[in-house]
C-alpha cells in the first residue's frame, strides 16, 4: 500500500472509530497557513482537534512516537488559528491523536486513541 493510500484509509478509519466513541465530526482536512488539521470534532462539550498517524511498519517506532516536539508545536499553532477564525465554539478544547497500524496485507491491526495527547506548553 502506498503511503498516501495508507494515510487516506487511516483518516477514514479514524473518523469511523471516533464516531463509534461519540465524537461528532465537524470537518476534515482543515487547511490553514501552517498546515492541515486532519479532523475537527466535538466530544463531551469540548472541541477536539485530531491528528491521525498511520504506519505500515514499526521499523521507525509506533505512530504515536512519530509526533515530535516540532509537530506538537505546529498542532497547537493550527488549533489556535482555528479558534481565532471560527465563532460559536465550546470553551474547552484539546488535541487528540488516533494511531493506526496496518499489517502487511493493508488491514488495520491496531487503532488507538490518546485523548489530550498534545497539551499546552
Amino acid at each position: 500500500m502506498k503511503r498516501r493510500d495508507a494515510g487516506a484509509l487511516g483518516e477514514k478509519l479514524a473518523q469511523d472509530f471516533l464516531r463509534e466513541r461519540g465524537y461528532q465530526i465537524i470537518e476534515t482536512n482543515y487547511r490553514c497557513r501552517d498546515g492541515e488539521i486532519d479532523i475537527v470534532a466535538q466530544h463531551g462539550g469540548s472541541l477536539v482537534f485530531v491528528e491521525v498517524r498511520s504506519k505500515q511498519s514499526d521499523r521507525f517506532g509506533s505512530p504515536e512516537e512519530s509526533i515530535t516536539a516540532a509537530k506538537r508545536a505546529k498542532l497547537r499553532l493550527m488549533a489556535d488559528y482555528y479558534l481565532q477564525n471560527h465563532d460559536i465554539l465550546p470553551d474547552s478544547w484539546r488535541i487528540d491523536v488516533v494511531a493506526i497500524e496496518f499489517d502487511r496485507s493493508g488491514k488495520a491491526s491496531r487503532i488507538g486513541l490518546i485523548e489530550n495527547a498534545v497539551g499546552e506548553e
